[in-house]
């Protein structure tokens, strides 16, 4: 039987390998919920926050999805995918060997504050309603107009080449596979992400995200009632559209 009390948000802590779609169907169906929608989806690769809205909180979708995204990455140097991630066909590799440290954590820093980023062919940014992932599926590769974005905080937490880990908190929008493809554009040898973890998505964090594992009861209570959501994501600006199944 529906229950009407679910009406809210609920922070999921995506595995990898699920689509954010299979984290949808699942609560939809474990709760009975009549609707739920994500704001912001997140490729099968990553893992982390995944914000649901709930029934009646599919409606108030554009004022809870704003504010930024925090990432933890991990990035391969000296391979180069044509997904720019590590599920991708190795387009080109090199030897990374003679990168230092210091100039790796250089060329990272230099993705802070506002720049330019074409978005991936592997994405489901639409082109003449066609996801862009379908042509490039295809072999299709279309001009993709750069857009501007904002690395408000870049952190680097291990370079151990060929491996680069870091800490980015950026704008809606930003795909964090461009920027470890434009880091090994920028150091001449090639780069790929290799694991990602969403840990916050505007007013909503990993500390309070729960797994899909847990039982129905669980996952009710964990729902934050939609005035509460709502509050918390007052001063949050932006947003991206929910997609509600």
């Amino acid at each position: 039987m529906h229950s009407p009390g679910y009406n809210g948000v609920l922070v999921m802590d995506k595995p990898q390998g699920w689509t954010s779609h299979d984290v949808v169907a699942h609560v939809k169906r474990k709760l009975n919920a009549k609707k739920v929608g994500h704001l912001g989806t997140l490729d099968p690769l990553a893992t982390g926050v995944l914000v649901l809205v709930i029934d009646s909180a599919t409606k108030f979708a554009s004022s809870l999805g704003g504010g930024a995204k925090e990432y933890v990455a991990s990035c391969k140097l000296g391979e180069e995918t044509d997904t720019y991630d590590r599920e991708g066909k190795v387009l080109s590799t090199s030897d990374t060997s003679a990168l230092s440290p210091v100039e790796i954590k250089k060329a990272l820093e230099a993705f802070k504050g506002r720049i330019t980023q074409v978005p991936p062919m592997y994405s489901a940014l639409k082109s003449k309603g066609v996801p862009l992932y379908k042509l490039a599926r295809k072999g299709v590769t279309i001009e993709r107009e750069a857009r501007e974005i904002e690395v408000y905080e870049m952190e680097p937490l291990k370079i151990e080449p060929p491996i680069v880990e870091f800490r980015a908190l950026c704008s809606g929008g930003t795909y964090v596979r461009s920027i470890c493809h434009d880091l090994g554009v920028r150091l001449g040898c090639g780069g790929h992400l290799a694991e990602l973890r969403r840990t916050r998505s505007g007013a909503f964090t990993i500390e309070e995200a729960v797994g899909p594992g847990a039982a129905a009861e669980e996952l009710s209570l964990r729902v934050i009632p939609l005035d509460e959501a709502l509050r918390r994501a007052s001063g949050e600006a932006g947003g991206e559209p929910c997609q509600a199944h």
